[in-house]
């Protein structure tokens, strides 16, 4: 990598014998600082390491890979690449929705993982040939609109704050949950409420279902 760092990545595999295998394909063109077979030792590894790139299974103990991108998206600096044996589209168009830069399948190559893994890591969206033409036809489809002027005026942490007020949170838990106090909580439902025009929790919850936030 002409001297540059290695890209700091953590694995996330609920088969040891599959994460011992990448990490053998890999050798020493990156830095695995972070293993975990399940969705809270994911998000516990990722939060505590912060990675370049997240190397991410789909179907994980726990709530699977949407799960844990429900939990860090905004939270983490870090970009997530699923890498699973699953081609189903449902798969691929729900990791991307959830927050995915890129989704290859194992049978990808070392040296083609490491090149996905740098490119993600750059901000680009990475996919294994046949599974690009999922995600274009599932976001050209008429069902999720290009524009939302009330969703684009919301911040990422907002959102955050939003997604589990719209799942029940009570604002103590979304602050434990967000590393963030009660009255940051407050303030970025105060802040939402404001630019939506909308009066309580409860119009806000219907707002996010209604934009399948939750």
């Amino acid at each position: 990598m002409n001297g540059s760092p290695l890209r700091r990545v953590v694995l996330v595999d609920d088969h040891q014998m599959f994460r011992t295998g990448v990490k053998a394909e890999l050798g020493t063109s990156v830095e695995i600082v972070g293993e975990a077979g399940d969705v809270d030792e994911a998000v516990a590894v990722i939060r505590a390491t912060t990675p370049d790139v997240v190397l991410l299974d789909v179907h994980l103990p726990g709530g699977g890979g949407i799960e844990v991108l429900r939990r860090l998206t905004g939270a983490v600096p870090s970009r997530f690449l699923a890498l699973s044996v699953s081609d189903a589209a449902e798969d691929v168009i729900g990791v991307v929705r959830g927050g995915a830069r890129g989704y290859v399948t194992k049978t990808i190559s070392g040296p083609e993982l490491t090149d996905a893994i740098d490119r993600v890591a750059e901000g680009d969206a990475v996919f294994s040939p046949r599974l690009a033409g999922f995600v274009l036809d599932a976001f050209a489809a008429t069902d999720v609109p290009s524009v939302d002027p009330e969703l684009d005026q919301i911040t990422q942490r907002e959102r955050d704050v939003l997604r589990l007020i719209a799942r029940g949170y009570a604002y103590k838990e979304i602050a434990k949950e967000l590393f963030i106090s009660v009255k940051t909580v407050e303030t970025h439902v105060s802040s939402v409420l404001r630019k939506l025009q909308l009066s309580n929790r409860h119009e806000l919850s219907r707002w996010a279902a209604a934009r399948r936030l939750v």
